[in-house]
């Protein structure tokens, strides 16, 4: 025996399928995504993820999950700007670069901040042989807390087992950085 639909019901399940027809067509999902995956401050992104050779979606993700593109943030434990860097860091790859007139408040204007946050991730890179997993990980917990973890087996060299990150916060952190990249890459793929 069929189920009589009330009017109320067949009006319902149209509008649902008038929506999802929409959403299709209009592609609403990709465009309101895009309103939460920003691709704010894109001439410095792209001008420094090039000249370190970066894909420049891992830079957008490390700036949605440290900053959310916020250019004045500051965190509990000093770290500034867009990425999120400590003035301990900035200032080391500020010599790097030979920016001799750096200070800690330049730290605020975002190219400053991404050439700089792009210039340590590329260093970070580099010590852990272009292990984008490991990189992240000494991004948000440091150098020392990765290579200590390595050498006690806690985490594979290969970074293939990166889940068991011991700090919660930088376990979180690789994870959140790791989706926001994956969805970059899905949003903006050329």
């Amino acid at each position: 025996m069929l189920k009589k639909f009330t009017v109320k019901t067949i009006i319902a399940i149209a509008v649902i399928l008038i929506l999802v027809l929409l959403l299709k067509i209009f592609d609403i999902y990709n465009l309101v995504q895009k309103q939460f995956y920003r691709q704010e401050y894109s001439e410095y992104v792209n001008k420094y993820a090039e000249i370190n050779d970066i894909d420049p979606m891992w830079i957008y993700a490390i700036i949605k999950v440290e900053s959310n593109f916020n250019k004045d943030a500051t965190s509990g434990s000093g770290a500034k700007g867009l990425m999120q860097l400590m003035d301990s860091t900035a200032t080391e790859i500020a010599k790097h670069l030979n920016l001799n007139d750096f200070e800690s408040d330049m730290l605020y204007e975002p190219e400053i901040n991404i050439m700089l946050g792009t210039k340590y991730f590329d260093e970070l890179l580099a010590k852990y042989n272009e292990n984008y997993y490991l990189a992240i990980a000494a991004y948000n917990g440091g150098i020392g807390n990765v290579d200590t973890w390595i050498s006690k087996g806690i985490i594979k060299k290969d970074g293939s087992n990166i889940e068991n990150i011991p700090y919660k916060e930088t376990n979180m952190y690789v994870r959140k950085t790791v989706k926001a990249y994956a969805i970059y890459v899905e949003l903006y793929k050329i």
